[in-house]
């Protein structure tokens, strides 16, 4: 990290060591695919494997503000490290710019942060549901989604039985 805060030192908000001393840096939203791209393609840090993202939901914390945390894992495979990156994203414009076209990894794991939390990340190729459908209201992994929300009923779709044959779900 102290590279990145040399070569950006205005996308770096804070740095900390966790209780299992993992390094962490908070990064400006805006910063975000500079770090990353640096991250990646510099030669001797190598980071190249999207490991994962989500996000944190800090609604009832008394620092809550701003309310939401995406957080990234990357790998460098040659140095055997792990970059954990940060950015604090408000309520109000709950968006971040996409590192999907940086890292292929990144597509799925911004996809299911949006669906969850509600977070949209802008450049993204294919911004959709993944693991709810379509028709879902919300956001079930907010802290303020109601758990007894009943969704509307929609029609069952036909999908095709590749595994039964045809004839089975009533499709030919």
């Amino acid at each position: 990290m102290d590279r990145v805060t040399a070569q950006f030192p205005e996308a770096v908000a804070e740095r900390y060591v966790d209780r299992a001393g993992g390094a962490w840096a908070v990064i400006h939203a805006d910063w975000l695919p500079k770090v990353a791209a640096f991250l990646k393609n510099d030669p001797e840090l190598n980071f190249k494997l999207f490991g994962s993202a989500d996000a944190v939901d800090r609604l009832h914390l008394a620092e809550n503000d701003p309310r939401f945390e995406v957080v990234y894992f990357l790998y460098s495979l040659t140095r055997h490290e792990h970059v954990r990156l940060k950015v604090r994203v408000s309520e109000s414009k709950a968006e971040l710019p996409s590192l999907a076209p940086l890292y292929r990894g990144a597509d799925w794991w911004e996809r299911f942060v949006w669906d969850f939390y509600g977070i949209r990340f802008t450049g993204h190729p294919d911004l959709r549901r993944i693991l709810l459908y379509e028709e879902f209201q919300g956001h079930p992994l907010r802290k303020d989604y109601a758990l007894r929300d009943r969704q509307p009923l929609i029609p069952e779709r036909p999908i095709k039985d590749i595994f039964r044959g045809p004839g089975t779900s009533g499709i030919a």
